[in-house]
């Protein structure tokens, strides 16, 4: 396993990517309103970060992925295509945003809703959205990527609600992927030992049935497989000599 350390002056740039990425979602938050389609917030989100940011979306044409933002609504877990869905009030909307400036990535994505939100989409956001902090806490120089998924999973369980196992974290950097996988379950105290200078994400998918997930047709679609509803958070994540620095936070510090 290739685990990249950054140094300060690669940090730096790790800073102004992920500054970069949440910018695009605190511009997006505007337009996510009834009869807007997924594809028309792709296409401002494409403007914004080529144009304005003169930066570059990574997701285009990554492994073929046609787009350049993902938008999963609903029961849609991740990486959903952005095309022609108009939204509805009532609807919850996963944005996941990267970033590539200067050569480095910033990843994020937050929990939007349409109108006003279900009760359960509501609760079901606000403790994915609790679960990626507990585990973003747990990021230390000597602490270990297990203590990072038994936090969320501890959270989410305890919630009455199920942690999805297909799909995780990453280290990230020059490369979109990068080692190590940061899984969103597992034992404290249990898998590889983190270091200061490690970039990593972390995005726990939350599904308010089971666990269980399946990928669509088009290869790149993951939903519920009950059909409940699913919520993601996602920051970058620096560790630091004392603990972390996330770099992906927005204009509310969330």
């Amino acid at each position: 396993m290739t685990v990249t350390i950054k140094n300060e002056e690669q940090r730096e740039k790790m800073r102004v990517a992920g500054r970069l990425a949440s910018e695009v979602l605190d511009m997006i938050g505007d337009y996510v309103k009834p009869g807007i389609t997924t594809g028309e917030l792709d296409r401002i989100c494409h403007e914004y970060i080529t144009g304005h940011q003169k930066a570059i979306p990574a997701p285009l044409n990554y492994r073929g992925f046609p787009k350049s933002i993902c938008t999963s609504v609903n029961h849609v877990v991740c990486h959903g295509i952005p095309g022609d869905k108009t939204l509805k009030s009532g609807d919850a909307m996963n944005i996941d945003v990267t970033v590539i400036k200067d050569g480095f990535h910033g990843d994020t994505s937050r929990m939007f809703f349409v109108g006003k939100p279900t009760v359960q989409a509501q609760r079901l956001s606000e403790i994915a959205f609790e679960s990626m902090w507990l585990g973003i806490k747990e990021l230390a120089p000597g602490k270990h990527l297990g203590d990072v998924g038994a936090a969320v999973q501890k959270h989410v369980e305890k919630n009455h609600f199920s942690v999805v196992r297909e799909y995780c974290g990453h280290g990230i950097g020059q490369s979109f992927h990068e080692d190590p996988q940061v899984l969103h379950y597992g034992k404290a105290g249990s898998g590889m030992e983190l270091r200061e200078g490690m970039t990593l994400t972390v995005e726990p998918m939350v599904n308010a049935g089971k666990a269980n997930v399946k990928l669509l047709p088009d290869g790149w679609t993951v939903v519920t497989k009950d059909h409940s509803l699913s919520a993601q958070w996602e920051h970058t994540v620096l560790i630091t000599a004392d603990g972390y620095e996330v770099l992906t936070l927005g204009a509310n510090d969330r």
